[in-house]
């Protein structure tokens, strides 16, 4: 089982293997949360977007009351929506009331992308012609701004970003007072993205990996690579790609609605030099595949999409 922890640059333990929630079943999210507490996690992932933070609050509940842990046991993160981007501490309110909580560990702007709080939709407003109705007198810069005042409050403990790019942090940096904790981004061995995770570990910032098993039907589990390497350790391809980010120094987010692969996406084996060479060698024989790319009509300097 990890138990694997690193510092971010606030000085706060971070549990390497948290509990992911994005696209989790509705009605099944409240007790995998308290199943993944129960096998000893200690870090859990949720976001406004997700659709599912109030039942992620009965599991945090649930836990919290049948003594499983304390609330400052575990790692909670959330994230800022980008229709609340003038307004990050609003949504941060509606997150905690949601999560049944005083405070999160971490709370993270989801994507730089501001989009029109007064549009069609309260998360996806659209024009006519169907392009994402983005607020265009705003930047995330000015949303960073307003998110480094969350700090004061008490309401979150760290503030970071989510799918940046090295572009988009070179321009943020600059201009911030706090240096991001966390980059959140997408990272398995079809996307390393190595430009953005060499720019963050050389500014003091801890990347988080989603979807590190691929995509839905995680076809990584069918590569060479990964088969070779869970045959040599005796594991399943799971804890292969979860060992792979822990191997890196970053946080991994799996996600999952069933017990026995909750647990076992809590198990990480040590992997060699051979081991990570397998692994890393798989998007140069098989190219980048970005599986994460919303249709936000924005460029946002990933390598893969130039």
């Amino acid at each position: 089982m990890s138990t694997a922890t690193y510092t971010l640059n606030t000085g706060a333990k971070i549990p390497a293997v948290g509990l992911g929630t994005w696209q989790s079943e509705k009605g099944q999210v409240a007790t995998a949360v308290e199943q993944a507490l129960k096998a000893g996690y200690r870090h859990i992932d949720a976001a406004f977007v997700y659709g599912n933070e109030q039942e992620v609050g009965e599991g945090l509940k649930k836990a919290f009351e049948s003594g499983t842990c304390k609330r400052e046991d575990v790692f909670v993160t959330s994230k800022l929506w980008c229709t609340y981007h003038r307004r990050p501490e609003e949504c941060l309110d509606e997150g905690l009331k949601r999560l049944q909580l005083d405070y999160v560990d971490l709370y993270l702007m989801h994507w730089p992308v501001p989009m029109n709080q007064n549009g069609n939709h309260p998360l996806f407003p659209k024009h006519p012609d169907g392009s994402r109705d983005l607020d265009k007198e705003w930047s995330h810069l000015k949303t960073w701004k307003e998110m480094e005042k969350l700090l004061k409050t008490g309401k979150t403990k760290a503030i970071g970003v989510s799918n940046y790019s090295k572009r988009y942090l070179e321009e943020l940096l600059p201009q911030c007072e706090v240096v991001p904790a966390a980059n959140q981004i997408e990272n398995h061995p079809y996307l390393p993205q190595q430009e953005i995770v060499d720019f963050c570990k050389d500014k003091g910032i801890l990347i988080e990996a989603y979807s590190p098993l691929g995509s839905t039907g995680s076809p990584l589990f069918n590569e060479d690579g990964v088969k070779e390497v869970a045959k040599k350790h005796d594991v399943g391809p799971r804890t292969v790609l979860i060992s792979w980010q822990v191997s890196k120094g970053h946080v991994v987010l799996p996600k999952s609605v069933t017990e026995s692969r909750i647990k076992e996406n809590l198990k990480t084996v040590e992997l060699d030099s051979s081991d990570m060479k397998a692994l890393d060698g798989i998007h140069k024989e098989k190219g980048l595949t970005r599986f994460v790319y919303p249709e936000f009509g924005v460029d946002f300097g990933f390598p893969d999409k130039q």
